[in-house]
């Protein structure tokens, strides 16, 4: 199993070093014409603009929208998870817009704020450890988002389909749980 990780902005080795602990081939995507290999992307953290404009530059948007609608699934982690989501408050125009959510950009305040967490996270068996950095928030979802964790009664954890965002760093940790259970997804989106 190849799974990309987009390396426009962001931790790119150590997505690839999580999803290698949990059994997938990660690998950097720098071109679309590499995302026909994959069985998975990653869109990694950064500053969610900034990864925006890169897409358009190089060609990533249509590419990527093409690969979600083969079904192929997409994990996108604090700004990754800005760039998936439909609607941006403030009026930032929408990136990649394929998952039915409402964010708030840095919801959490700025970088002096950041936090580690215990999160309690469905379909783990044990609570993950979660880094938010200058954090998104899901302010809203659509009936068809399943909300997998929450921090004081905020949305940041969620899946909808063959598409799955966190607000924070998964990847920052040597808990590699979240990023085994997008493996699991891919697996279930192979099989007959």
């Amino acid at each position: 199993m190849k799974v990309g990780v987009l390396a426009l902005q962001g931790a790119v080795g150590e997505h690839i070093r999580s999803l290698e602990s949990a059994g997938a081939s990660g690998t950097a995507v720098k071109r679309t014409e590499q995302l026909s290999e994959l069985d998975g992307l990653i869109i990694p953290g950064g500053e969610s603009t900034t990864i925006g404009k890169l897409m358009r530059k190089y060609g990533f948007i249509e590419a990527i929208q093409d690969f979600s609608r083969e079904g192929k699934p997409l994990f996108g982690t604090c700004a990754g998870l800005i760039v998936m989501a439909k609607e941006i408050e403030g009026g930032e125009e929408s990136h990649l817009g394929l998952m039915d959510i409402k964010v708030s950009r840095n919801a959490f305040g700025r970088q002096r704020e950041s936090f580690e967490t215990d999160l309690e996270v469905k379909g783990l068996d044990a609570p993950l450890r979660a880094v938010f950095i200058r954090a998104p928030l899901i302010t809203a979802a659509g009936p068809g988002v399943e909300v997998l964790s929450t921090y004081k009664d905020e949305i940041v954890t969620a899946r909808q389909g063959h598409l799955l965002v966190s607000s924070f760093h998964p990847e920052l940790t040597d808990d590699f749980s979240l990023h085994a259970y997008f493996v699991e997804m891919i697996k279930q989106t192979k099989r007959p």
